[in-house]
């Protein structure tokens, strides 16, 4: 694609993941609906101030919390270095983070600190473990959180992508269920800001790369995925996810949004039918639902996913970086950015990556 197009689609996934987590920094995690609508009214459409007393209570309209300030942490990592660099990631992290928690909930910046990152502090801090020996059974997206500038960073390069957003991944969450539902997404985000569309053949393109050695998922059946080649099993090799699942789940997803006949109205209830919690098993499904639904639209895909309450700011963030890749900077509504924090330097390193990507 034109420079152009590149720099736009980068821009829009980054800038669409913060702002659909600046967006939830007001209404998060309210699982009474009713309570929700009490304090935001009937339809959330932009940036809003935490309530007293509420998680991130402090933070103001626009400003991020803990996600978006690990994002950000990525994003330099990535653009200082010039490549996805572990060692500094790590170094990061040690040296600006985990200074900043005290191992409970409500500490570190933002006013919430994940479980998945409590747990590694407290390995790392408290218990002085060697980075790789860290990572827990958390089951939330975190990693996803901050992985997705990785993605975005390798999108032309799945073998790279697949391989450095697993390494990222164990470092806080070694559960390989998540590991693959989260480099599943990446893969999807990094197919999105190539240019192509989350629709019903999103799946087959990802298993495409499977099949060609460039995404580590095991499989057995042929190409069409309904019949099972004779002769033996190929050999789950180490590195491999033992199963493909989580690249067939965005395709069937899109092609549920796209089908008349399945229809979830009004579509923030898509909360309600894939889970208002903060697991990933919740929290992709509706991000890929919205994201195809909504695919040229993202004020609609962002604002319905936080409409939808519960763990409402990931849900957000998420489809924030797949429909900002898809319809690109361009496409994202003015206020958006200019309400939000940073976004001028936020922009530049989007434009520093992006430069990156062009001339890999």
């Amino acid at each position: 694609m034109p420079a152009s197009d590149l720099q736009d689609r980068v821009s829009g996934a980054l800038l669409g993941a913060f702002i659909g987590e600046a967006l939830g920094v007001g209404p998060h995690w309210y699982y009474d609906l009713d309570a929700l609508h009490a304090d935001f009214g009937p339809w959330i459409a932009d940036y809003t101030t935490p309530k007293p007393g509420r998680y991130h209570s402090g933070l103001r309209a626009g400003q991020s919390s803990q996600p978006g300030w690990l994002l950000e942490l990525t994003l330099r990592s990535l653009v200082e270095c010039g490549a996805y660099d572990e060692a500094d990631f790590c170094r990061r992290i040690d040296t600006a983070f985990f200074p900043l928690l005290d191992g409970t909930p409500q500490g570190g910046p933002g006013g919430y600190t994940s479980q998945s990152m409590r747990e590694a502090w407290r390995k790392r801090v408290r218990q002085g473990l060697p980075w790789g020996r860290v990572g827990g059974h958390a089951d939330n997206t975190e990693a996803a959180e901050r992985t997705l500038a990785i993605a975005v960073r390798y999108a032309r390069a799945p073998r790279q992508l697949a391989g450095f957003v697993g390494a990222n991944t164990v470092l806080t969450q070694i559960d390989p269920t998540i590991g693959a539902m989260t480099t599943a997404y990446c893969a999807v985000l990094g197919l999105l800001i190539q240019g192509h569309a989350l629709d019903a053949q999103i799946s087959t393109r990802l298993m495409a790369l499977v099949r060609g050695g460039e995404l580590p998922f095991h499989t057995v059946t042929a190409a069409a995925l309904d019949t099972v080649p004779a002769g033996a099993e190929a050999v789950l090799r180490p590195g491999q996810f033992a199963s493909p699942d989580a690249l067939l789940t965005p395709g069937n997803i899109a092609r549920a949004a796209a089908d008349p006949g399945v229809r979830i109205e009004p579509a923030w209830k898509a909360s309600l039918v894939y889970g208002m919690p903060c697991a990933v098993y919740h929290q992709f499904p509706a991000a890929y639902y919205l994201a195809a639904r909504f695919a040229d639209d993202f004020e609609a895909a962002v604002l319905h996913a936080i409409n939808g309450g519960g763990q409402n700011q990931a849900r957000a963030m998420l489809t924030g970086a797949l429909v900002g890749a898809m319809v690109g900077l361009s496409a994202i509504p003015q206020r958006f950015i200019s309400g939000l924090e940073r976004a001028t330097q936020r922009l530049d390193w989007a434009r520093q990556l992006a430069a990156q990507i062009e001339h890999a």
